[in-house]
């Protein structure tokens, strides 16, 4: 059984906006920071944004800063990426992950997360 699931990815006009969420089981949802990732095509997977355990720090690429939000709800076991003022250049798979270590500050590196989601594609057309 998959442990995160995202979904509420789709096709997008430039300027538009999309929400991600995704939706976490297995371990206590609210021990762990979590993190979005994208890998454009032909490219390889690079970092988007994190979210410590508790919610209250987080932390961008440079690419994104401004324009996407990072939330979660451990209530409902789910972590969010608001993604406004989309760009041709933000089109993607978008995967969510869950850091491997429970209590540590969300993280830009791939292998500080073991639990990785199946991804969900965003297209933003031009």
């Amino acid at each position: 059984q998959r442990q995160l699931v995202e979904s509420g990815g789709g096709w997008v006009q430039a300027g538009g906006s999309l929400r991600l969420s995704c939706v976490a089981s297995g371990r206590p949802f609210n021990a762990y920071a979590m993190g979005w990732f994208r890998q454009p095509p032909g490219k390889e997977r690079e970092f988007v944004a994190t979210i410590t355990w508790g919610g209250s720090s987080t932390n961008y690429a440079d690419s994104v800063k401004g324009r996407f939000t990072i939330s979660r709800d451990n209530a409902k076991n789910t972590a969010y990426l608001q993604m406004n003022s989309l760009k041709p250049e933000d089109t993607a798979i978008y995967y969510c992950a869950r850091r491997n270590i429970p209590y540590q500050l969300g993280s830009d590196i791939q292998n500080d997360y073991d639990t990785w989601g199946q991804g969900t594609q965003v297209t933003v057309s031009s």
